[in-house]
């Protein structure tokens, strides 16, 4: 070492040309270090501050002193071109440093660190905040088209996978036989309207008569009451009768009493005469008396206490012309609809009933009310109206030849060609509808009990992969599960039980979801992610049952 530095003190001319090469040699490894590493600098750095001691060691070593004849410092200088041409093309040996192993390790290592926190911590969050399924499949409504009439059909407007609209035409029936039965339907109606008119014009007659029969029965009234009248005008003629008797029978009294030179024989036999005439006047005014007590319905005789004058204070509302009158009348009137109170009411009691229709006593109107309820006319509009609903059922068949889509979707199933008879509800194909779209996720029993009403859900269909993800929400549990719902439910009960964990469809609607960007198709595989632990949204949210609907409300008992 003392020579070493005597020897750089006091350079002499061959040890300045191996110090020269040495810095070429040290110089040449540090750019071919550049040229093999990414981190060039880093690692030049680190070869420039191991290089010169290197080569000092081994210069300066005790043990091996440096030549200083010129065919020693030759060799020297072509080795060191040579190790710097190997070094431009051959990476650096791990051997000559501890710094590049550590930069090769640091330099795998960060990029695999990277890729590990980048793709493993959302993944593990993933696990920690959501439940998923892989059993989970797109579903949605779907409306079976069928024939609401019998017939042949005419023609088929679509095929399999056409897009249709609500209220498009799919299959048409042919329309001549319905639209006979529609002619036929409308000479009905027509001859309903002519009846309906023909009992109009009859109860208005029937009107006209029970009016008629009014003043008819007035009238009967009147003749009691004037017969009545007649009565006690003849039991006044006949007191007058009766009285002229008297004077009569008094005279022929007094002159046979006196003296007969007091009055003359022919005097006493006109006395006489008289008396005999004013007796057969009573018998004849008696005898009217009579008559008319005949004609009244009442006795000839009175009973005992009574005298002819007697006559019962309701004979005008009893007496049988009266009666029949009444009768008429009543007659009248149930043709047009009105019925009398009771039977045996008396003719002011009936008028008076038939007159309180109306609060002012209007007959006009109360005429007009009843030939709006006459049964005649009833009849004739139930039939007018049953003829109507019967052109209305044809048309309405009619219109049935155009089988018509109900929702707007896809056709499928297509199962019908022209010429074909079909009958009332047959199947035609079937309408898959493109928006009433949901997610069947059939989650396991175990994975239910954070899951609720409302909680959003991000679903990834296979169809699409990452490139498109469908957002949702639980909107309800089906209650139960896919075995006890199958067609063949399992029997527990007997034989040897094995519990296996049971899976419970549950229903994502999707949010946002537009068919004309990315259609989903019934069937289609779906993982859905629950994200229990955010609060859920919407009607019903936080429960396992949706809410009661509110819907209309009908009774089961039969109607009268």
């Amino acid at each position: 070492m003392t020579d070493e530095r005597t020897n750089r003190g006091n350079p002499s001319p061959g040890n300045e040309t191996t110090v020269k090469h040495a810095a070429q040699d040290t110089e040449q490894e540090s750019t071919a270090a550049k040229l093999v590493s990414p981190h060039g600098d880093n690692r030049s750095g680190t070869e420039e501050n191991a290089g010169p001691a290197t080569v000092t060691d081994e210069r300066a070593s005790p043990s091996r002193p440096a030549p200083r004849n010129e065919a020693t410092e030759k060799h020297a200088a072509q080795d060191t071109a040579s190790e710097g041409t190997a070094a431009k093309s051959v990476s650096p040996v791990p051997s000559r440093g501890g710094g590049r192993r550590w930069l090769w390790i640091v330099g795998l290592g960060v990029p695999a660190l990277a890729a590990v926190l980048l793709f493993g911590i959302p993944r593990v969050l993933l696990a920690l905040t959501t439940v998923s399924t892989d059993d989970a499949y797109v579903n949605g409504h779907v409306t079976f088209v069928a024939a609401r009439v019998p017939g042949q059909v005419s023609e088929v407007l679509v095929d399999d996978n056409d897009r249709v609209k609500k209220g498009d035409v799919l299959v048409r029936l042919d329309p001549v036989p319905y639209q006979v039965q529609v002619a036929i339907k409308k000479a009905a109606v027509e001859t309903a309207e002519t009846n309906l008119a023909t009992a109009q014009a009859q109860v208005t007659v029937d009107v006209a008569q029970a009016r008629a029969n009014r003043f008819k029965l007035q009238h009967a009234i009147e003749d009691v009451d004037n017969q009545i009248a007649n009565l006690r005008a003849a039991l006044a003629t006949l007191d007058s009768k009766k009285a002229a008797l008297e004077l009569a029978k008094a005279n022929l009294k007094r002159g046979e009493v006196v003296e007969r030179r007091a009055i003359s024989e022919e005097d006493l036999d006109l006395r006489r005469e008289t008396v005999k005439v004013d007796e057969a006047a009573v018998e004849q005014a008696l005898e009217q008396v009579y008559a008319i007590r005949a004609s009244l319905g009442l006795p000839t005789e009175p009973p005992a206490g009574k005298d002819l004058a007697d006559v019962p204070p309701d004979l005008d509302e009893n007496f049988s012309a009266v009666r029949q009158a009444l009768a008429d009348l009543m007659q009248g009137v149930a043709r047009i609809g009105y019925y009398p109170t009771s039977w045996d009411a008396t003719p002011k009691q009936a008028i008076a009933a038939f007159i309180k229709q109306d609060p002012e006593g209007n007959l006009d109107r109360i005429f007009a009310h009843l030939i709006t309820q006459a049964p005649d006319i009833k009849q004739a509009q139930a039939k007018l109206t049953e003829a109507r609903r019967d052109l209305e059922q044809a048309e309405l068949n009619l219109s049935y030849c155009n089988i018509v889509s109900e929702i707007d979707g896809v056709v499928t199933g297509r199962d019908v060609n022209p010429g074909n008879n079909v009958q009332v509800g047959q199947g035609l194909m079937a309408v898959r509808s493109l928006r009433e779209i949901w997610i069947d996720a059939n989650f396991k029993e175990t994975q239910l009990a954070d899951l609720r009403i409302g909680q959003r859900a991000r679903c990834e269909v296979d169809m699409y992969g990452n490139r498109r993800e469908f957002e949702g929400r639980i909107t309800g549990f089906t209650m139960g599960t896919g075995e006890t719902l199958s067609l063949l439910p399992p029997q527990n009960a007997t034989g040897n039980f094995v519990k296996i964990v049971q899976r419970l469809p549950v229903r994502i609607e999707l949010t946002h979801y537009d068919p004309d960007k990315d259609p989903l198709f019934v069937g289609l595989s779906v993982i859905p992610y629950v994200y229990y632990k955010e609060p859920p949204t919407g009607t019903g949210a936080g429960d396992f049952l949706k809410p009661l609907a509110s819907l209309p409300q009908a009774t089961t008992e039969p109607q009268p």
